[in-house]
């Protein structure tokens, strides 16, 4: 009877919809509680105009309430909706399925990327990955996605395909090979700090970009031998099945019924592939040529990916209202698009119009789970922030920093231990940098480390902890997509089975932050051009 019983609970799991729910109804409930215990939290903000700290106070939102449900069930829809990873995936997979439709992505996977060993292919995606962060969170829309389909035509596990790609944007997120958003977002919380103690201060947009280029390639460079070490043995094993018997191929069979007959096949289908590609190639040239002059000011119809209104021009590409921050999502499946109908074009690969959205349709069939969980998770994530504990629990830490007497290396590591534990519960950058850098920088620069290494170590703290928690919107299509692609006879993935199989990428990355964070302090290395650790 015991052994039955142990049985029965080793197969018991929730799942991740349900968790959802039961996480919203539980964070209401305990907005309640922390409500009525008046929970609250006092963090000094930078007045932009006059330069001086002015308190505000935050308190915890009491969701169990009239206005709190009124709040609840009006806004659902809009969360829905808003939910930025929703927009982003659809626009992204209409680039993607007709890409896949007319035999573009399947024909590059198999000329060009099945001649890559898998440690190369490895670290491309992951070095894809942790540089897409230049624009926002586009990299999990696209790249989780484009992986997956990737390592099905080679035959390869779709699950670590998504794992690759979710764990090189999430912690390798803040990093890159040029500055982008996070410069926007970061660098006014920075400068407005530092003139706190120097009036005269200025912090320029390059003045990271050393360290996150050495720092991209490192990452890349560990994240692909975790992978391919550690996780890829743990990852559960993937059968794929033959298109007409359905019986699973554990390698692959060819069957020689009339070998010359064949041999004709192959020799038209790679021909109409080499067309296919030369069409793509030429379309492809064309749009990134457009692309650049799109992103060229002061020409005759040039600058329509930029804002005009703005002055710098790394705030005209990466600003808020920048065209091309808003707007890449669009572009990339636009540029799938349009690549893709030209290599369909070349190789006759689709015969019309009804084949085409056929075949798309094929790619959108089987999103419905991924949606439902986006719809349930996006309550819960709105709920969390509305409720304000998450913004208190990352004034608390930041607080806390004032009362600790430390210094040198110490103080950098408590600092980025504190940003990362923040970042569990508050994941948006600019709320948390706003916060912290008030307390970080000044501490900072009177311990003679410069508020441009204060910056550096925010991006490295928040980048420790950004795939683990599900309070992040792309944690939600990392676990939606590895439903999507896992086999039909396993176990659904849990937020816990999710996370186990990302937990060792997770320790060794932020073990590597820190050292590497430490060591540049040591040796006092440039982190951008005139710019270094200490003042």
């Amino acid at each position: 009877m015991q052994e039955k019983r142990k049985l029965k609970l080793k197969k018991f799991y929730i799942h991740p919809v349900t968790i959802f729910i039961l996480l919203s109804i539980f964070v209401v409930v305990l907005s309640a509680i922390l409500s009525s215990v008046e929970m609250q939290a006092t963090y000094n903000k930078i007045n932009q105009t006059t330069k001086e700290l002015e308190p505000t106070l935050v308190t915890v939102e009491n969701l169990l309430s009239y206005d709190g449900m009124k709040y609840v069930i009006s806004n659902a829809t809009k969360n829905f909706i808003s939910f930025g990873p929703l927009g982003m995936l659809i626009i992204s997979l209409i680039g993607i399925s007709i890409a896949q439709a007319t035999g573009l992505i399947e024909t590059i996977s198999k000329r060009y990327l099945k001649k890559i060993s898998k440690y190369k292919l490895t670290f491309l995606i992951i070095f894809l990955g942790t540089i897409s962060s230049l624009i926002n969170d586009v990299g999990y829309a696209i790249l989780i996605p484009l992986t997956a389909i990737i390592y099905t035509y080679q035959k390869k596990n779709p699950l670590l395909g998504i794992i690759t790609a979710y764990c090189g944007v999430a912690f390798g997120y803040g990093v890159s090979i040029f500055v982008g958003s996070q410069e926007i977002s970061l660098i006014p919380y920075t400068e407005l700090a530092a003139k706190l103690i120097d009036a005269n201060i200025h912090i320029s947009l390059t003045s990271n970009l050393f360290f996150i280029i050495f720092a991209s390639i490192l990452i890349s460079i560990i994240g692909t031998i975790i992978i391919e070490k550690l996780i890829a043995p743990k990852v559960p094993k993937y059968h794929y099945k033959d298109s007409i018997t359905g019986e699973t191929l554990k390698t692959t069979e060819i069957m020689l019924t009339d070998i010359e007959e064949e041999e004709k096949e192959k020799i038209i289908k790679e021909k109409s592939e080499k067309r296919g590609l030369r069409y793509a190639l030429i379309a492809t040239i064309i749009l990134i040529i457009s692309l650049i002059y799109m992103l060229i000011p002061n020409l005759p119809a040039s600058g329509l990916l930029l804002d005009s209104n703005e002055k710098i021009y790394l705030n005209q590409v990466f600003g808020d209202n920048a065209y091309l921050q808003n707007g890449f999502t669009m572009i990339v499946s636009l540029f799938l698009i349009i690549v893709g109908l030209a290599y369909g074009i070349g190789a006759r690969s689709v015969k019309n119009d009804k084949e085409l959205i056929n075949k798309i349709n094929e790619t959108f069939k089987d999103i419905g789970p991924i949606i439902l969980l986006i719809f349930i998770a996006s309550q819960f994530i709105s709920i969390w922030k509305k409720t304000n504990i998450g913004t208190i629990l990352t004034t608390w830490l930041a607080n806390a920093l004032n009362y600790l007497e430390l210094s040198g290396i110490p103080l950098i590591i408590v600092v980025m231990i504190f940003i990362a534990i923040a970042n569990i519960f508050c994941t948006s950058i600019s709320t948390k940098w706003m916060i912290f850098s008030p307390i970080v920088v000044p501490i900072f620069m009177q311990n003679n480390i410069s508020p441009q290494f204060a910056q550096l170590i925010m991006r490295a703290g928040e980048s420790m902890t950004n795939g683990i928690t599900p309070i992040m919107a792309s944690f939600i299509l990392y676990l939606g997509y590895l439903n999507l692609y896992k086999p039909a006879k396993e176990k659904v993935f849990t937020i816990n089975k999710s996370l186990k199989l990302i937990i060792p990428y997770c320790l060794i990355i932020s073990a590597l932050w820190i050292l590497l964070i430490i060591a540049w302090n040591i040796v006092g290395l440039p982190i951008g051009p005139g710019v270094s650790p200490t003042i």
